[in-house]
């Protein structure tokens, strides 16, 4: 039996818990300096992550003028009165007409989405306790699931799997990079049938439960392999590297997020280039959608000198410097590859990178996001997300609706830009050699 409580009741506690978040509570202001400031992003990263059952990435689009929202210096002015009023004359109808049993805990999931929906801010939302948790375990880099990253391929219409996270149920498994995810779940229905996301949904799920799915590897994907992963806690690897094919002097380091575990990967992978021989480093940072504050700040510590390394600029339009560096710094040349899909602290590695003149930016113009969002906690266990101020690299002007220019221009051909770019070849990616060219030149 579903619950009938009055909408009247409802609209009592969704008004109390938003007044508590919006008119910031003491504790509230504790939540800021413990895990608020996460930077989030505006558009798909082109990749799913599958140990996590909930992507915490928001995919609006920008407006449409594509300009920036001008900070308001005013009070929130919120008309209470006026939403009581039409939604107890929505109530009124409702219990009056309504043939249907209403269930209340969804009306005021709904409502609450709404509620903060209505702001207008493209970068807000409403959590449950449930997606909450999980967007915390997302930005920590912890996550529940088989532990790959993945892409849709189009020519055989599967799941193909771009990275295998180490020490993850998948690896243990056995699943490499490469293999193709045909067919999933208990009826294992094909991905072609399902569609891509669908398919994802299978895939995806707590510890302790099992993925079912067939997949096929090598050439031609000839051969076929049958897999019941129980899917566990992983920790998602956002920062790979290699040697450059064409010059072994060159390293090159793809970061795909900003999370805590992206910290101890990012240094791991420069010492590990270093001892190989490197001399230079390309940072690959095309599609990344940003992510976490404390992260993108500790990383960009290890490679710029002495200095700021992040200011915002608050509601009140007072501006302060949140993090600087230490005097220790990566002293070798450096190259940042970009594309339309950088953005937010994936921006602000850019624009730090480019103040200190410590690398060359190569490719496209990114998205610009420079806007910071904070968490507040509800009393219910969920969370409301809402933009709390602008943020600037250290010494240059916020790109918010503007990007960030490359130093040089560089598309891919018209040929490579229908692959995905995980797939392509040294030779096939020419971002990458333009990166390697503007190091030449330095």
């Amino acid at each position: 039996m579903k619950k009938t409580v009055s909408i009247r009741t409802l609209i009592i506690v969704i008004v109390i818990s938003v007044i508590l978040t919006m008119i910031g509570t003491f504790a509230a202001t504790r939540v800021w300096t413990r895990i608020a400031d996460h930077l989030s992003v505006a558009e798909p990263s082109g990749t799913a992550k599958l140990p996590s059952s909930t992507d915490s990435g928001d995919d609006s689009e920008d407006d449409d003028d594509g300009a920036p929202r001008k900070i308001s210096l005013e009070s929130a002015d919120i008309d209470l009165d006026g939403i009581y009023n039409a939604m107890t004359e929505l109530d009124g109808i409702i219990d009056k007409n309504y043939i249907y049993e209403v269930d209340s805990d969804e009306v005021k999931e709904m409502a609450l989405y709404g509620f903060v929906a209505g702001l207008g801010d493209k970068y807000a939302g409403y959590y449950t306790a449930e997606e909450y948790s999980a967007l915390l375990d997302d930005l920590d880099g912890d996550m529940q699931g088989i532990g790959v990253s993945v892409i849709y391929n189009a020519d055989y219409q599967g799941i193909e799997v771009i990275d295998v996270f180490p020490d993850s149920p998948a690896m243990k498994a056995g699943m490499q990079p490469g293999d193709l995810i045909v067919y999933c779940g208990e009826d294992l229905e094909s991905v072609a049938s399902l569609g891509y996301e669908a398919a994802l949904a299978k895939l995806r799920g707590s510890a302790g439960t099992t993925a079912h799915f067939v997949a096929y590897r090598g050439e031609n994907y000839a051969e076929e392999l049958e897999f019941d992963i129980v899917r566990d806690y992983v920790t998602e690897q956002s920062v790979n590297y290699r040697v450059y094919s064409g010059d072994d002097k060159v390293g090159i380091i793809k970061i795909s997020s900003f999370n805590t575990a992206t910290i101890d990967q990012f240094r791991d992978a420069v010492e590990e280039l270093t001892s190989q021989g490197v001399k230079s480093l390309i940072f690959d940072l095309r599609n990344n959608p940003g992510g976490e504050l404390n992260s993108i700040c500790k990383i960009l510590d290890l490679i710029v000198p002495e200095g700021p390394v992040i200011r915002t600029v608050d509601k009140s339009g007072v501006e302060k410097t949140i993090y600087n560096s230490d005097a220790d710094e990566i002293d070798m040349p450096m190259a940042v590859i970009t594309n339309g899909h950088t953005a937010s602290a994936a921006e602000l590695f850019t624009s730090a990178l480019r103040d200190y003149e410590k690398a060359v930016i190569v490719g496209e113009k990114t998205y610009g996001k420079g806007s910071m969002q904070s968490m507040f906690p509800l009393s219910d266990g969920g969370c409301i997300k809402m933009t709390t101020a602008l943020y600037y690299p250290p010494f240059s002007d916020n790109y918010d609706g503007v990007g960030i220019e490359p130093d040089v221009e560089a598309s891919l051909s018209e040929e490579a830009s229908a692959k995905s770019i995980y797939k392509l070849s040294d030779e096939e990616d020419d971002q990458l050699i333009a990166a390697v060219g503007a190091l030449s030149d330095k």
